[in-house]
C-alpha cells in the first residue's frame, strides 16, 4: 500500500516539524499506516507493545479493565500519540485504545522513534513538552469530576466535547449513555435524567446521542456550582 511522506503529512504534531529530512526519511521507513473503523481496536491492554501509535486521524477512548469493569480515562483526537509514556516505558500495553470514528493510525517501531529522541534535541523537547501540557489537561479534567455533583459533571462532559474535541457547539456523543456515565462517574439513569432537563429548559436540544449547546453560558454556570 502506497503511502504518503512523513515529510508531506499535514497532520502532523509540532515535534515532527523539528525533525530533519533524514530524521523524517526514518520515522517513513519504519511507520505502517492502518485504518479503523468505530469499534475497532487499536491496541490492547496487557497485550505486547507493538510500538509507538501515532494517530493521524478520528477520535479513540483509552481505557482498562478494573474490578471486571471497563472504566474510560480519557478521550484522545487526531493529531496525537496514543498512550507514549505506556509504549516508552513498558513492553506490555497498560490500556486499550478503541477508535470512537473512522480513524487513521501510524505504527512506528520503538527502536526508530527512541533513536530519533536521542539525536534530536528539539524533537525530544516537543514531546515532553506535549506529555506534559495533557498530563496537566487529565488532571485538572479529574480534579474538576471529583469535586462536582452529578449535574456539574454532564455539564463538565458536554462543554469537553464541545470545546475540546469537536471545537463546535452541536456534535454527537461518541459512545452510549452507559460509557459516558462510566466516564465521568455518574449512573446511566441520572446522565438521561440530566440531559432531559436540560433539554426540557432549553440548555441544550437533544435527539438521541445528537447535542447542540443552546445556552452555553447556563452550562458553564452550571459546571461552575458544580
Amino acid at each position: 500500500m502506497s503511502q504518503k511522506l512523513c515529510s508531506e503529512c499535514i497532520l502532523h504534531t509540532d515535534s515532527e516539524i523539528c525533525l530533519r529530512n533524514e530524521g523524517l526519511e526514518s520515522l517513513h521507513n519504519h511507520c505502517s499506516k492502518v485504518k479503523f473503523n468505530p469499534g475497532e481496536t487499536i491496541f490492547k491492554e496487557n497485550a505486547i507493545n507493538a510500538g509507538v501509535v501515532y494517530l493521524k486521524s478520528g477520535l479513540v477512548k483509552i481505557h482498562t479493565c478494573t474490578l471486571a469493569k471497563d472504566r474510560i480515562l480519557r478521550l484522545t483526537k487526531a493529531p496525537s500519540y496514543l498512550c507514549l509514556p505506556s509504549s516508552l516505558g513498558t513492553s506490555v500495553n497498560q490500556f486499550t485504545a478503541t477508535a470512537l470514528e473512522p480513524t487513521e493510525a501510524c505504527f512506528i517501531e520503538l527502536a526508530t522513534f527512541k533513536q530519533l529522541i536521542v539525536e534530536n534535541g528539539d524533537f525530544a523537547y516537543q514531546i515532553i513538552t506535549a506529555l506534559s501540557q495533557r498530563e496537566m489537561n487529565n488532571f485538572h479534567v479529574s480534579l474538576n469530576l471529583g469535586q462536582k455533583q452529578a449535574n456539574g459533571r454532564v455539564a463538565d462532559a458536554l462543554l469537553y466535547l464541545a470545546n475540546d474535541i469537536y471545537e463546535n457547539d452541536s456534535f454527537v456523543i461518541p459512545f452510549s449513555r452507559q460509557e459516558l456515565g462510566d466516564w465521568i462517574g455518574v449512573t446511566r439513569e441520572s446522565i438521561s435524567r440530566i440531559l432531559a432537563e436540560f433539554n426540557a429548559t432549553g440548555i441544550i436540544r437533544q435527539e438521541g446521542r445528537e447535542i447542540s449547546i443552546l445556552n452555553k453560558e447556563l452550562l458553564e454556570q452550571i459546571s461552575e456550582k458544580g
